[in-house]
């Protein structure tokens, strides 16, 4: 009688005390998981490159940058607080003319009633917080419709940004308010060729994401979930420390950070941490993936889509603070077509249309994929009618893409 054993299956070390079993099938899950977001991203490096090559390097120039960063924070800011509507399954049509309202709003007090703007910006954010109060009443307590309220909003908020204004633009304000869109951090230091206090930045930015990377990897080892091979995951932090080494150089060489991208990082670290850590960040992605099944499961519903939309408000105030300061001006048709941008932002990103699904960094590179598109393509002179088309293109093709996957993942 003859016996035969098993040889158990090879295994090889990841690098960091664990056994990686199956590291093609681990990286093929990975990207799997993460097919939108990574596929954003390389259709964002592609459309940086193909730009870059076509505007003979003038995309990448540090002052071009710069323009970028600052022309489309408005947008960024409004796409992720529109993530977060999103994810729990509503649309808010009214941020455009919430924006509007509020920079009208600030210039009254700022301009007409030589009110310290620090003052005035503190009392716009309160007004949108209170705009989006309003409407998240009527979504969350009486159940109407997001979007019906929503649009009654838009409608509500552009007839009163008229009101407000009598028609006219209002300007010019301090130079303490522009910062807020056009300034950038003061320089300090030893004279050097390029920006010190974005250098530090750029160090801290460094350790602060390879802590990140690490601690989140030894989360998913501890609990035994799937991890990128070790080496997959080393050139991936490589990728990253270059990615960030060489923004911060083009940044340096110019005139260092600007104050909006403070905020938008500030807002993105913020957003992130909810999203991923809180309680909240994961009962808003229970209510959008199924309302039902997360009400039994003891989510209070109306609470959540309520704190939803005044987290929205706010964020809208800000970005109406932001376009007002850019223009340096409070005008009547400030905020039009901002809420489509900015939805496109958050689909092009990986948002879903049912809900429950999208990260916040995923609206951020969404919002730059339009940025980037926007820019480039005014530098190689297509006209804006062009443009549209194009946009409209990219936004159905991402929301195709979403379809696909899902009837990929359910088959």
């Amino acid at each position: 009688m003859t016996t035969t054993t098993t040889t158990p299956p090879t295994s090889t070390p990841s690098g960091d005390g664990t056994e990686d079993r199956s590291a093609g099938a681990v990286l093929l899950r990975s990207l799997r998981n993460n097919m939108r977001q990574y596929g954003m991203l390389v259709a964002l490096a592609f459309i940086v490159v193909l730009f870059q090559i076509w505007t003979d390097g003038t995309l990448l120039l540090p002052n071009n940058v710069s323009n970028l960063i600052q022309q489309n924070g408005y947008i960024l800011i409004l796409a992720m607080g529109m993530m977060l509507v999103i994810i729990a399954g509503h649309i808010d049509l009214s941020v455009g003319s919430l924006v509007a309202f509020v920079g009208a709003m600030s210039a009254v007090m700022i301009v007409k009633h030589d009110m310290p703007w620090v003052l005035a910006l503190i009392i716009s954010l309160l007004i949108g917080a209170a705009a989006g109060a309003w409407q998240g009443f009527w979504i969350a307590y009486i159940g109407i419709p997001s979007f019906i309220v929503t649009l009654a909003g838009m409608l509500l908020f552009r007839g009163a940004t008229q009101i407000v204004l009598e028609g006219q633009s209002i300007a010019p304000f301090p130079k303490g308010f522009q910062n807020i869109a056009q300034g950038f951090i003061p320089e300090m230091g030893p004279y050097t060729q390029y920006h010190n206090p974005t250098l530090l930045l750029g160090v801290l930015v460094v350790v602060f994401l390879l802590l990140q990377e690490w601690r989140d990897r030894r989360r998913q080892l501890a609990y035994e979930l799937d991890v990128l091979p070790f080496n997959i995951w080393v050139l991936k932090c490589v990728a990253i420390v270059a990615a960030v080494v060489a923004f911060t150089l083009t940044l340096a060489s110019f005139r260092g950070v600007p104050v909006v991208l403070l905020i938008m990082c500030a807002l993105l670290i913020a957003l992130g941490f909810v999203m991923r850590n809180a309680v909240v960040g994961r009962h808003i992605y229970a209510l959008g993936g199924n309302k039902a099944a997360a009400k039994l499961s003891g989510v209070k519903d109306q609470r959540v889509t309520f704190l939803v939309f005044v987290n929205m408000g706010m964020l809208a105030a800000l970005a109406g603070v932001v376009y007002a300061a850019r223009l340096n001006a409070a005008t009547p048709n400030a905020g039009t077509m901002f809420e489509l941008e900015a939805i496109a932002a958050c689909f092009i990103g990986g948002a879903s249309m049912s809900g429950g699904v999208g990260t916040v960094l995923g609206a951020v590179i969404g919002g730059l994929v339009l940025g980037v598109l926007n820019n480039g393509m005014s530098l190689v002179g297509i006209g804006t009618d062009y443009q549209q088309v194009i946009k409209g293109l990219v936004l159905l093709a991402a929301v195709a893409f979403d379809v696909w996957n899902k009837r990929k993942v359910g088959s």
